[in-house]
């Protein structure tokens, strides 16, 4: 079981982590919370955490501090940046104390989960240390290439990834060494393992191998993960393509993953390759509801469970719920459960 420690002087953020984080799944466990980079570091040397996730704004001493000081003293530990926006420059500074990775407010729940699943691989492979830590203009930009490999993988557009390789590999030629280039092929196969991991849970994985040519140049270095993507993506559809019949359950776990993002009956079909009508149908008759229903289902379940059993502003809720106007949430809300947030929560 890998050791967690939580970093943030308001409660509410760290209890907004514990809440999206997929523990147990991942085999890691929180040891401890802290309030400010003094009792952070008081725990750290009490509790021996691996991972450890932080605010930058805090009272006593503050992120940056605490980055340098588990930098200097615990090397070996895997630091995670929570940023808000108005952090950016803060956590700019902060990451090069080497921390692993930052996010920014409000948090996504896959970005944090993919983001600790990293951690955990390097943590358990120890990843190489001549690998060149990355800035953090190109880590930010690296950030959004993943994003948009990620959409594009989940709707099975092979065209799609191919134009983001591309423009992938124009951004390296503007400055990159041999070792930062290791460390971007690292990044990026660790993101496909995550993607495989997540698309076909229990099904055999392609073996990615990276050798010594992979990193002998920008061109061969794209050129090889690409290739990778693309026969992961080959195999992703593959094994939803030439079942017997559709496997409803990997809809439905589907949906449970991406609830917050727009997905749809029409993006459903496509993506496990039957009519959308035949989708509606099998789906409605296994589980009681449309395919809309059972989305606006999970959203407003975890909603209300958010709203009851944290401390978390209602705005936050919402975004975490997948809605961007919080207006709008609160009226959806409000017609699903008879009861506005507010009043959910003043009467838990």
């Amino acid at each position: 079981m890998i050791k967690v420690l939580l970093v943030d002087d308001e409660h509410w953020n760290r209890d907004m982590i514990r809440t999206l984080g997929e523990w147990e799944r991942l085999d890691l466990q929180i040891v401890g919370e802290a309030g400010d980079g003094i009792e952070a570091v008081r725990l750290t040397e009490a509790l021996k955490p691996e991972i450890v996730i932080t605010d930058m704004r805090m009272p006593a001493a503050d992120g940056v501090e605490l980055l340098r000081i588990l930098n200097d003293r615990f090397p070996e530990i895997k630091a995670i940046v929570i940023s808000g926006y108005d952090d950016f420059n803060y956590a700019k500074h902060a990451l090069k104390y080497r921390a692993v990775d930052y996010l920014l407010k409000p948090i996504d729940p896959l970005e944090l989960n993919a983001t600790l699943q990293k951690c955990k691989t390097e943590l358990q492979n120890s990843t190489n240390p001549d690998l060149e830590p990355l800035d953090f203009e190109f880590s930010q930009r690296l950030s959004g290439y993943k994003q948009r490999l990620r959409f594009h993988f989940n709707e099975l557009n092979g065209e799609a990834i191919t134009v983001v390789f591309g423009q992938l590999q124009q951004d390296l030629h503007a400055d990159t060494g041999r070792r930062k280039l290791g460390r971007v092929v690292q990044e990026l196969l660790l993101h496909l393992k995550e993607l495989l991991t997540a698309a076909m849970s229990g099904a055999q994985q392609q073996e990615i191998k990276v050798t010594p040519q992979t990193i002998s140049s920008v061109e061969a270095a794209v050129h090889d993960v690409q290739q990778y993507y693309l026969q992961g993506l080959d195999a992703l559809i593959q094994h939803r393509k030439f079942k017997n019949k559709l496997n409803l359950e990997e809809v439905r776990q589907y949906m449970e993953q991406h609830f917050t993002e727009p997905v749809s009956l029409e993006f459903l079909a496509k993506v496990f390759f039957v009519s959308k009508e035949y989708l509606s149908k099998v789906f409605k008759q296994e589980y009681g509801l449309n395919v809309t229903d059972y989305i606006l289902q999970l959203r407003m379940e975890k909603a209300r469970k958010w709203i009851t059993e944290d401390q978390l502003p209602i705005k936050t809720v919402g975004e975490m719920a997948g809605y961007e106007d919080v207006s709008y949430f609160y009226r959806v809300f409000k017609k699903y459960f008879g009861i506005a947030p507010g009043e959910m929560r003043k009467q838990s």
